[in-house]
């Protein structure tokens, strides 16, 4: 089935329902589909055909919505750009994965127009203009132009349907091949696992990026024909959220560690009404139990813990609202450290290095296979054959599971940071930093942080007869890479450590930051 038949049986069945709502702009579930039609019959005419990619940057708001669906309709691979990047980070993007179509939001015009030449390909900018003139653009222009009839084209099951970019560890980002086929599974798994009695009554908060977890759960929500709310401001304000959930009754929402312990904080919980949440989908990284402990008081028993990649999208094991107490017996207060247990219909093992599964409470790989797995990296067999082995995709995270199957992840085999539910790899950071003139050597590490949960930091050796100071290096950072990826700090030492291949030792230079602690990247 092609996913984009979400929208159009929804729209179909539950016409009147409220679809979007972005400040004072509301469009019903009939208005949505027939303006995905519209974009779809307009990108057709621009000569965009199934099995095409087409990049999408926007700020969150229902346009987003819109182009992805229109993409899915069209047989085409979205391919959703995290807005926080840099613009040569997009126009990599832009050009690896082929679009020859980009819709963008005019924030990111000049954006844009600065990797022209870095994206030769590219025929056809369309922008959407600001949300206070909505009715006025190009966007809204070529709509018009078009019909609002559209039959949803006839795709293969393991056709792309969203090309997910994650970043790599060679410094590039790696397009995960979402297939009509895993967008179905994930969606079928959210109704079964994610939310209990979910229906067109519901409403969904998106407070994080639509380019990743909150995007993917877009499509469980217009499957049921749930409404889609949007913060005016393009920032997480903790204030804005609560007042969106108590003015239209969110019901659910996908959120990082990080914005969860940030809405915990804000005097604003206390002030608005918030009952009406009934799950609240956090991943991305881990949660302190202190601090879980403290958001299930405040925000009361809706939470519920997912543990996934993009490569297999929000779905690999879960943490659900039975598990989350705050008075439990030992074994359940020790399993809020845990990842939870399978998906619905998903597979989980541990690893050995041999590839053997081991015993419960043995340390390893994860690996998971089910429906969701990727198809593949898009033009990338090499990174596609080390990640898929054996019908089984291999996480790079080690954990073990326990006796009851609960998944505890203690480290991260690909030196991967996980800051504010960013995925960060240090690699893409030490080859910015390296081409410092000042500096030798450079590790990047992730170090423990309140707020983020992880913060990045650079370990400089300095070249002989030469200075650098720390606020100069993240001046350098800043104009090469994404500003979530800059280092938080950076601390000098003589001569990093090495082992007898001379390769870095980063065990070594984390232990010294991570030691006491019960939850800890070694």
């Amino acid at each position: 089935m092609n996913i984009g038949t979400l929208l159009t049986k929804a729209a179909n069945t539950f016409p009147d329902n409220l679809a979007t709502a972005h400040g004072p702009r509301q469009s019903s579930y009939a208005r949505f589909n027939a303006r995905t039609n519209q974009l779809a019959n307009a990108m057709t005419s621009l000569g965009v055909v199934r099995g095409d990619n087409v990049a999408i940057l926007m700020y969150n708001r229902p346009e987003m919505l819109e182009a992805m669906f229109a993409c899915f309709k069209a047989g085409c691979g979205a391919v959703p750009i995290n807005f926080r990047l840099h613009p040569q980070e997009c126009a990599f993007i832009i050009d690896h994965s082929g679009a020859k179509t980009v819709i963008i939001s005019s924030e990111f015009e000049n954006a844009i127009n600065s990797i022209k030449g870095q994206i030769p390909q590219v025929d056809e900018v369309i922008m959407v203009g600001p949300v206070e003139s909505a009715e006025q653009t190009i966007y809204e222009s070529m709509l018009t132009c078009h019909t609002d009839q559209f039959a949803d084209v006839d795709v293969d099951v393991d056709d792309v349907a969203w090309l997910f970019y994650t970043s790599g560890t060679t410094g590039q980002p790696k397009g995960a091949m979402l297939t009509h086929r895993n967008l179905l599974a994930m969606t079928m798994n959210f109704y079964a696992d994610m939310s209990c009695d979910f229906g067109p009554d519901d409403a969904t908060l998106h407070a994080a990026p639509l380019s990743h977890g909150s995007g993917l759960y877009a499509l469980p929500n217009v499957g049921k024909a749930a409404a889609h709310i949007f913060l005016e401001g393009t920032s997480f304000e903790p204030e804005a959220v609560f007042q969106a959930i108590e003015t239209h009754g969110v019901t659910n929402m996908f959120a990082a560690p990080t914005m969860i312990m940030r809405l915990v904080d804000s005097p604003s919980v206390d002030r608005f009404d918030h009952t009406s949440l009934s799950a609240v989908s956090y991943g991305g990284g881990p949660m302190l139990v202190e601090d879980l402990t403290r958001a299930m008081e405040k925000l009361g028993p809706c939470l519920v813990q997912l543990y996934g990649q993009g490569e297999s999208p929000m779905t690999i094991t879960y943490l659900p609202h039975r598990d989350h107490v705050c008075d439990g017996d030992d074994d359940q207060m020790k399993r809020l450290a845990s990842a939870g247990i399978p998906r619905t219909d998903v597979e989980v093992r541990i690893h050995d290095q041999d590839g053997n599964e081991v015993a419960a409470g043995e340390m390893g790989e994860v690996v998971t296979r089910s429906d969701l797995v990727m198809k593949g990296y898009w033009r990338d067999p090499e990174a596609t054959a080390q990640t898929l082995r054996n019908g089984w995709l291999h996480t790079g995270d080690m954990g073990y599971l326990d006796d009851r199957g609960y998944l505890f992840l203690m480290d991260r085999s690909k030196d991967m940071i996980i800051s504010g539910g960013e995925n960060i790899y240090p690699r893409e950071i030490e080859e910015v930093i390296i081409q410092h003139p000042a500096v030798a050597e450079v590790a990047v590490i992730g170090v423990p942080d309140s707020e983020w949960g992880e913060a990045i930091k650079a370990v400089v050796a300095l070249a002989p007869g030469r200075q650098v100071t720390e606020a100069e290096l993240l001046e350098f950072c800043q104009n090469h890479i994404a500003r979530y990826k800059k280092p938080k700090s950076v601390d000098f030492i003589a001569e990093l450590p090495k082992n007898n291949y001379g390769k870095i030792v980063k065990n070594e230079l984390r232990e010294k930051y991570w030691q006491g602690r019960t939850r800890r990247v070694i």
